[in-house]
Order: structure tokens, then C-alpha cells, then sequence
């Protein structure tokens, strides 16, 4: 091999030619197309996931359901007999307590009607939410209007009152300019069926202090079944994740 040959091979550098971009560019937009899509699907998942389960069918209509106030004002609702039971601890400013009533609250109310389950309705007093309703108190005044309704002994009654209090329409938000007062919370009550003495009761406040501290005890044992906060919800004494799993109320034979 001559010199000029071993000069040329020892000192050439390989240069490699610059790939082209093309494919980069159409890995990105097939990258972006992905995410979009399961952006949309996630969306359009969440919405119907919000939706009301079992729509239409309204508050609880068999008069052969039963109500019992039980120790520290606990509402139980149930046909006598009913092979599961449901524990809801709820503050009535709690806008994911609305959430759940909205969404699972007709669900829950077929259910009890055809006796297969029993629930039982813990109402709290959180005083973050209660400090932060309109008139800082909402929580434990609305909280006494549920044992007057309670008191009346009519499950049908107290479902509508409930399915009410926790609806879109009528729940306050939290930092809003306004809330319920008692006549309201009253006529609302009177509204759902209750009577004369339920409304008076609503109004004079009479079960005021009865439900504050029943609604305390409902607040320890909350922290006692190990929930994180309101709703907290138990199916035969397991915490459910009431608000994600949509099937939650459905799976319960």
C-alpha cells in the first residue's frame, strides 16, 4: 500500500450522517394522540361516574321500613330482618357527603325498601365545616332538625327530610353568603311530610343540645372505625370507599 494510501486511511474520520428527525416527530404525535384520548376517557369516566345511581327512583316509599333512634341519636332505617347493615357519619356542610347522597342516596334507599339492607345515619358536627357555613352554626342546627324529624318515628318521612338535606339544591357551600335558618330547615321538614310538632321542635331548638352532644360521639367514632373523614362509610363494620368505587352500594347482596 502506498504512503498516500495509509495517510489517507490513518487520517480520515467517520462522520455519520445526521438522522432524520421524521420518525422523532411522529413518535411525539402518536405520544400526544395517547394522551389526549385517556385525558378525554378520564373525564368523560369521572362525569358519568357522578351521575345518580338508580335515578328515579326517589327517597324511601315502604311503610313496612322501619326507623329507630338508637343510643347517641343514631337514625336507623331498615325492615326488620335485613342481612346487612350500613354506618354513614355525615356533616350536613360536607359537600362530599352531598356527593354521596346524590349519588348513591336512591341506590341506598331501594335497598333498604327491599329489605336488604339497614342503615344507620351518624350525623356529625365538624367545626371546620360548621365555623365556615354562612351563619357558623349550619352544621349543628341542621344536625338538631334531623333528630326532630327522627324523633317523629316516620322512616319515610325522615328519607325525604335526608335525601333533601344533602341534595345540590338545598346544601349550603361552604364560605357561601347564606345557609338555612330554623324556619327554613322547618319547612323543609314539613315539606318532606313531617308534622306540626316536628316543625315546632325544628324551631325552638329543642333538640339543640341533645344533638351536639350526640353529634360529638358520632364525631369519636368516626375516629374509631378508622375513617379519614366525613363521609365515612362501613358495610358490616369495613370501611368502603364509598365515593370511588361506584359499585360499592350495587355488590351488596
Amino acid at each position: 500500500m502506498s504512503s498516500v494510501s495509509q495517510n489517507r486511511t490513518s487520517g480520515a474520520k467517520y462522520t455519520p450522517r445526521p438522522t432524520s428527525n421524521t420518525f422523532t416527530y411522529v413518535l411525539a404525535g402518536i405520544a400526544l394522540v395517547v394522551v389526549v384520548v385517556v385525558v378525554v376517557v378520564a373525564i368523560l369516566w369521572q362525569r358519568g361516574g357522578n351521575e345518580p345511581r338508580n335515578d328515579g327512583y326517589g327517597s324511601v316509599k315502604n311503610p313496612a321500613v322501619g326507623l329507630s333512634v338508637l343510643n347517641d341519636g343514631v337514625v336507623q332505617l331498615g325492615v326488620q330482618g335485613a342481612p346487612n347493615t350500613i354506618d354513614i357519619f355525615e356533616d350536613p356542610m360536607c359537600p362530599f357527603c352531598g356527593e354521596l347522597e346524590v349519588k348513591h342516596g336512591q341506590e341506598l334507599a331501594q335497598k333498604i325498601d327491599e329489605g336488604a339492607v339497614t342503615v344507620r345515619y351518624h350525623m356529625v358536627v365538624l367545626p371546620q365545616l360548621n365555623q365556615v357555613s354562612a351563619s357558623g352554626n349550619y352544621s349543628s342546627r341542621a344536625v338538631a332538625a334531623s333528630h326532630c324529624v327522627a324523633e317523629s318515628g316516620d322512616a319515610i318521612v325522615y328519607s325525604a327530610f335526608h335525601a333533601t338535606l344533602f341534595s345540590v339544591e338545598f346544601q349550603p357551600e361552604e364560605n357561601g353568603d347564606a345557609d338555612h335558618t330554623d324556619s327554613e330547615l322547618a319547612d323543609m321538614a314539613k315539606r318532606s311530610g313531617a308534622d306540626d310538632s316536628v316543625t315546632e321542635c325544628i324551631t325552638s331548638g329543642e333538640q339543640a343540645d341533645a344533638a351536639a352532644a350526640d353529634a360529638e360521639t358520632a364525631r369519636t367514632a368516626l375516629a374509631t372505625a378508622g375513617a379519614a373523614g366525613t363521609p365515612g362509610v362501613l358495610v358490616d363494620g369495613q370501611i368502603v370507599d364509598a365515593l370511588s368505587d361506584s359499585s360499592w352500594v350495587e355488590s351488596i347482596s
